[in-house]
């Protein structure tokens, strides 16, 4: 469940988004400090949108929310009842009895609504809800914002961090927390902005065709970044080319070049560089070859000290390329590409270098992959947000530029990766065969997993050093057990196998102890 956010909207944004008219005088530009989907978190002043669930339905709790002090409610018919029990002013957005239910408080005093709970009474919460954070976005934003978004299988969240941290260097920048990236987690992130912010950085996620177009058309970017396509989601999608169509409909709802529309491209993915031909806006292409205007070599890894590397830019329409080196805080060699795009992008935008280095230098702590110290005085490395092969591949790269203190050992705990489609069996046999080549020891955990392990095996690992587990409980047990003092321990794989209650079982996170937090892969 996304977390109550912060807004900028009023009661004012909510009547003339949701029923289309210039608002009563009667009804006051209350302002609303947070929107919320959790009834359970609502407070004094809030916005409480009724969403339906595949657990439970939001429209159930809509007294709840009015209980805790919910001065607006957005709800579908099915939540009309609770709503007028609870003495709510009944708004009908749509159908014949909107005009009814609306027509009283246009001829009412000024101010006439100030101090009462209002229902906006919608066929659709979801759609509502984008109507709300897109009304916002096109009327309510500083004039001159520029929208960055950002989509990929792999990268996308710590890319838009660092973005974030490049162009906050020189403008005031918003954006998405946590995974308010969706149809229904970007129009909250939508409603946090205010006339002040002068960018904003959102990701953009997608099950299925249609999706991102629906963001863009909310968000409205002017750069398009595009990480990479992979194998995620390949299930619900069938077939790379599908997954390349999807994140292709950013790029073709940017601005052309002449209004200001920039595309930027990883050019070492061809499905990526494909999409140069679907856009008018201009292109900016990255990667590790020459071939880009942005481009790095030299690259080392320096273990938990970052990644120190080269880059190289050719500005357009010059012929000579400026070179300097850099490191920044990101573990991992993978993770040049995602200071590529975030220097991409600030270049793009015109910063300096100085702005560029500074921002990138200074990312935030909360990104996806944690260290944490471990049982038996070993180093955990907690990446279970998600798992792909190309995100798993790139944590057992990490795992192995790391080097473990005091003899010890690389470990890898990983899961089962799912939604892959017609890839579920090789994506697995591909990191089992990297697997064999990094780590000391490797314990599988869940059915998918155990393919892992078993490539393993067959790419000559040793059974001594091999336990393919049933599930999360028996491998605590066995972790707890065997590993030992200096042992470098990555836990990677989906949360539907438990993957995270692993970290949470062996991990010994003392804030006072935390060793340090970057990003290594994403899935």
């Amino acid at each position: 469940m996304p977390p109550a956010v912060a807004t900028q909207i009023t009661q004012h944004t909510l009547w003339q988004a949701l029923i289309r008219d210039l608002p009563p005088l009667a009804l006051a530009p209350s302002r609303i400090p947070r929107a919320t989907l959790d009834s359970r978190t609502v407070e004094a002043g809030d916005l409480f949108i009724a969403l339906p669930g595949p657990n439970t339905d939001g429209n159930l709790f809509v007294a709840q929310a009015l209980a805790g002090g919910a001065q607006a409610v957005l709800c579908e018919p099915r939540g009309r009842d609770q709503a007028a029990e609870a003495g709510a002013v009944i708004l009908e957005c749509s159908g014949e009895a909107a005009s009814q239910s609306i027509a009283p408080w246009q001829e009412a005093p000024p101010n006439a609504l100030t101090g009462k709970q209002l229902a906006y009474v919608v066929q659709d919460a979801t759609l509502a809800m984008q109507q709300v954070g897109g009304f916002q976005r096109v009327h309510r934003s500083h004039p001159e914002l520029k929208v960055i978004g950002i989509t990929g299988s792999v990268g996308k969240t710590s890319t838009k961090e660092l973005v974030a941290a490049v162009v906050s260097r020189r403008y005031v920048t918003l954006h998405n927390i946590g995974n308010l990236n969706s149809e229904q987690g970007l129009p909250l992130t939508l409603m946090e902005l205010g006339p002040a912010h002068e960018r904003a950085v959102l990701e953009m996620a997608m099950y299925d065709i249609g999706e991102i177009a629906t963001l863009c058309r909310l968000a409205r970017p002017q750069i398009g970044v595009i990480t990479n396509v992979g194998v995620s989601h390949l299930s619900r999608l069938g077939a790379i080319e599908r997954i390349a169509q999807a994140k292709a409909e950013l790029v073709r709802a940017l601005p052309s070049a002449d209004d200001g529309g920039i595309a930027i491209l990883n050019w070492d993915d061809e499905h990526v560089r494909a999409m140069a031909e679907l856009t008018t806006a201009r292109i900016f292409k990255y990667g590790l070859t020459p071939e880009a205007d942005l481009w790095a070599d030299d690259i080392r890894g320096e273990g938990m000290n970052g990644i120190r590397f080269r880059f190289h830019y050719r500005a357009p329409g010059k012929t000579e390329t400026d070179s300097l080196y850099v490191r920044v805080p990101l573990l991992g060699r993978h993770s040049v590409h995602t200071a590529l795009r975030a220097a991409a992008v600030g270049l793009a935008d015109g910063l300096s270098w100085e702005e560029i280095i500074a921002g990138m230098q200074s990312i935030p702590g909360q990104l996806r992959l944690v260290v944490v110290p471990g049982i038996n005085d070993s180093t955990v490395i907690d990446d279970t947000y998600n798992a792909s092969p190309d995100s798993m591949i790139a944590a057992l790269n990490l795992l192995h530029d790391l080097d473990p203190e005091n003899g010890g050992r690389r470990v890898a705990v990983l899961g089962d990766m799912l939604e892959l489609g017609d890839y579920t069996s090789e994506g697995h046999k591909m990191v089992g065969r990297r697997a064999a080549d990094v780590v000391d020891l490797l314990v599988t955990v869940g059915e998918l997993g155990r393919a892992i392990g078993e490539e393993a095996q067959d790419a000559g690992f040793s059974t001594d050093s091999l336990f393919m587990m049933d599930d999360a409980v028996q491998t605590v047990k066995l972790l707890a057990g065997i590993l030992a003092p200096g042992d470098l321990v990555l836990v990677k794989g989906s949360r539907a196998v438990g993957m995270d209650s692993i970290v949470a079982a062996i991990a010994q996170d003392n804030p006072a102890r935390r060793i340090n937090r970057s990003q290594a892969s994403e899935g």
